[in-house]
């Protein structure tokens, strides 16, 4: 029966690694070409990967929480309708047995270096030429050799070590199992916390947890093997690993602990009152937040930031806005002072092409842009997102407000796909959302300038009307451009702030752009 390893296709541009965040499939599941199999995270987006091929779940070959090159195998699928024909049962293929989950004691069990089991390698070459390959990721590598898991090359005991060298001593032509002498003592390690091999533990010793527990307690620094565990059939759950604290949890820590003076638990003890869990914890730099940060730091460090700050009365935006809202073109839309921004860019951009331009580097030239591409700043629980909306400038204004609408809560809900944040000529970034009055942005990468909002505020203004000055309470904001002072000199940056203002501080004046 052919087992088919589904490896990590890249879903960007280039991507070179991604976290597998939820499975949607367990083992012994049949699925269909097309079906969701798996939830990634790559250093652009969250992303859900459908299934090349159709058949049984034979095995997933990677942990929640683990992050995987792409080409690694991911998942095993048999064209049968039987499971454990070349891989074992999800709950049992860790375990040091001799036999695999599905093989009868009549059958040879697979090697123990995590490859296919014998049978497969004769079929796949008939059988790959008629298997569906999803399309955009390419045809599927010959072979259907499997990724060793991990932590499986090493036993977590010496019966496990000894019972792992006869297996190995079965499938090796004229090997023989080596003997273990009795003084032959594992090494203690240093650290008393173990690494996770991400495999729960049977009878032998090992701990039962579900990955997204063993990931918690990797992360806290906690070893399972000192918990407690409060679930069914002896599991740790995670309310165990959170209720562990590194007092608790750490062996040596416990020890070194008792081992102080009197007068040095007297110092430490007042820290500690009212505090619950771990004193520190560490979280790790991957996915949107790494590729973020990586962004800003090549653009800081790249080009020549110069801002600029104008302060408009938009109370005519505000009265805008609130008759949109009660038109009846805009009733299913949702509608904010950012749509009249988004558009007053795109006008004001014709007046200024530089600030819709970027600076290549590589050629010596500056690519001028006839089309907007609107990127709008999202931040996201795994970092900051800026989705674009393609061809801002030729939309009507409520394509626009359904097109905002629909990137920014794609964004939120961790959705968005890498092709929607690619071709950005132009950001605006809301931080009047927070309550906060202006910023200096960082430019978008391959971008040459963004603008930020601010909290739209009532506020006492000088205001002119009929060749007479009152003041009076009026709706005001703070805009903040940062240009790449390479191809936007002071005066084009500051034409281009100056209308957009103008446009904020009478919509109708859109109609001169």
């Amino acid at each position: 029966m052919p087992v088919n390893e589904y490896k990590l296709p890249d879903v960007g541009e280039g991507l070179t690694e991604a976290e597998v965040v939820t499975w949607k499939v367990k083992v012994g599941d049949t699925i269909k070409v097309n079906d969701i199999v798996v939830e990634i995270e790559t250093a652009k987006s969250l992303v859900e990967l459908p299934s090349p091929y159709a058949g049984t779940i034979e095995a997933l070959l990677v942990e929640e929480g683990e992050t995987i090159a792409v080409g690694t195998p991911i998942i095993a699928v048999s064209s049968g309708d039987s499971v454990g024909a070349g891989y074992p049962a999800k709950d049992t293929q860790d375990a040091a047995a001799p036999q695999p989950a599905g093989k009868t004691a009549g059958q040879p069990a697979g090697p123990p270096d995590g490859t296919a089991g014998s049978g497969n390698e004769d079929s796949d070459g008939a059988e790959e030429a008629q298997m569906p390959t999803l399309v955009g990721y390419g045809p599927r590598a010959a072979g259907t050799a499997r990724r060793a898991r991990k932590g499986g090359a090493t036993p977590p005991s010496q019966a496990g070590a000894a019972a792992q060298e006869q297996l190995q001593g079965a499938f090796t032509p004229g090997a023989e199992p080596e003997e273990i002498e009795e003084g032959d003592e594992p090494a203690v390690p240093v650290s008393p916390v173990q690494p996770d091999t991400g495999v729960d533990r049977s009878a032998s010793g090992r701990v039962l947890a579900k990955p997204p527990v063993r990931k918690l307690a990797k992360d806290l620094g906690i070893d399972l093997a000192t918990l407690t565990p409060t679930g069914p059939n002896g599991t740790v759950t995670r309310a165990d690993v959170e209720s562990a604290t590194p007092a608790t949890s750490d062996g040596a820590g416990a020890v070194v602990e008792t081992a102080q003076t009197p007068a040095a638990a007297a110092i430490e003890e007042p820290a500690a009152v009212g505090r619950t869990g771990a004193r520190e914890t560490r979280e790790p730099i991957k996915g949107v937040r790494k590729m973020m940060a990586q962004a800003m730091v090549d653009s800081a460090f790249s080009a020549p930031h110069v801002s600029e700050w104008v302060t408009v009365d938009v109370t005519k935006t505000m009265r805008y806005v609130d008759r949109l809202k009660t038109h009846r073109d805009f009733r299913e839309v949702r509608v904010s002072p950012l749509l009249v921004v988004a558009k007053a860019v795109c006008l004001a951009a014709r007046r200024t092409p530089e600030v819709n331009a970027s600076w290549d580097e590589q050629a010596q030239e500056i690519v001028f842009k006839r089309y907007v591409n609107l990127g709008i700043a999202a931040a996201t629980p795994r970092g900051l997102v800026v989705p674009n909306v393609k061809d801002a400038d030729q939309m009507p204004l409520r394509d626009l407000a359904v097109a905002i609408n629909e990137l920014t809560g794609t964004a939120r809900a961790g959705k968005t796909q890498p092709a929607q944040m690619s071709g950005g000529t132009f950001t605006i970034t809301n931080v009047g959302v927070f309550g906060v009055d202006a910023g200096t942005p960082i430019i978008n990468p391959g971008e040459s300038a963004i603008l930020c909002l601010g909290a739209v505020r009532k506020q006492p203004w000088v205001h002119t009307k009929k060749g007479k000055e009152k003041i009076v309470p009026r709706s005001v904001t703070t805009l903040a451009l940062s240009f790449d002072h390479r191809l936007v000199d002071g005066e084009k940056g500051s034409r281009f702030l100056a209308d957009v203002a103008t446009i904020l501080e009478d919509p109708t004046s859109a109609i001169l752009f």
